[in-house]
């Protein structure tokens, strides 16, 4: 590939080079470094002048550090004379940060998006955000690509019968609905409860009918677990015969993995989006790779096309 050069953060190494691997290239060569005191420094290894160049970088755990080294990645290709940056974001981790919702709170999102700018990115690549408005606080485009499809993909190969699809909130029905009309299956809502910021909430009620069902939960992320557990609880309470779960983006911080291991959920499929797990993941999760979405995706841009095929 002669017309664009891929590079990988620290981040994203593993995404990185998986999605050189489909792309039929390699990495492009850098390098970066932490001081003692905890700052960054990131240096490119090749030529880039004039060239259109992707960079793949995760903002997780920690997110703050990989987030500025986003931005340092951003400075020093443009520095170095790239035609074009695009931050390939397979996690945006200030996604929720959409909106002034209460007295005196940041619109981190908002923040993050400029800062992305202003670092010199000409375009934004990621994978399914927490809210889709969000991309409305760019001036550059941003493509907002689906985990869907590759991971009903691979729920549909486990051959799993009578399937239902239960949206965790209200707030995640309609896309709920789209995993549903994808899989050929039914649709049920929980009804969850958020009462402050402590990354916890309650399933209390469930619209819809689960009663002899393989019930499947569907979430964009998950950081505690604890929403897709409480939800597992009141499936089977209302009859589900078992229980699956899917997430696009799997945080899975603190006792997360001990509570998935000591859950009636059988299986936990999510991407690759976050690789810098704090803790070893449960054996009962299963990480379905995103590295041909995003290459695909990077293929078309580098060479002109639409995208929008992607989307369906």
């Amino acid at each position: 590939m002669d017309d664009f050069v891929l590079f990988a953060g620290s981040a994203s190494q593993k995404l990185g080079s998986s999605i050189a691997a489909y792309l039929g290239c390699e990495l492009g060569a850098s390098e970066m470094l932490r001081f003692s005191e905890g700052n960054l420094f990131v240096r490119v290894l090749q030529n880039v002048r004039g060239r259109d160049v992707f960079l793949v970088q995760g903002t997780a755990f920690p997110a703050n550090d990989n987030f500025v080294e986003l931005l340092f990645w951003i400075d020093a290709l443009k520095r170095a004379s790239a035609e074009s940056v695009t931050a390939v974001i397979p996690y945006f981790s200030y996604a929720k940060g959409d909106k002034k919702d209460e007295p005196r709170v940041s619109i981190r999102a908002r923040v993050c998006a400029d800062a992305i700018e202003a670092a010199g990115a000409d375009r934004v690549v990621t994978l399914d955000l927490h809210t889709p408005q969000v991309q409305g606080f760019f001036k550059v485009p941003v493509d907002d690509l689906y985990a869907l499809p590759v991971l009903c993909d691979a729920i549909s190969a486990k051959g799993l019968e009578d399937l239902v699809v239960v949206a965790p909130d209200a707030g995640f029905a309609k896309k709920a609905r789209d995993w549903a009309n994808r899989l050929q299956a039914p649709t049920a809502i929980a009804d969850k409860r958020r009462v402050d910021h402590t990354e916890s909430a309650e399933v209390v009620e469930l619209i819809g009918s689960v009663e002899g069902r393989t019930a499947l939960i569907v979430d964009d992320f998950t950081i505690s677990a604890g929403t897709l557990i409480d939800a597992a609880r009141v499936v089977l309470e209302r009859g589900a015969t078992a229980v699956y779960a899917a997430v696009t983006h799997g945080l899975l911080a603190g006792e997360a993995n001990e509570r998935l291991d000591n859950s009636p959920i059988e299986r936990l499929f999510m991407t690759d989006s976050v690789e810098t797990q704090p803790n070893e993941l449960s054996a009962k999760v299963e990480v379905v790779s995103v590295a041909g979405l995003f290459g695909e995706a990077i293929r078309r841009i580098a060479g002109r096309e639409s995208i929008s095929v992607l989307f369906q």
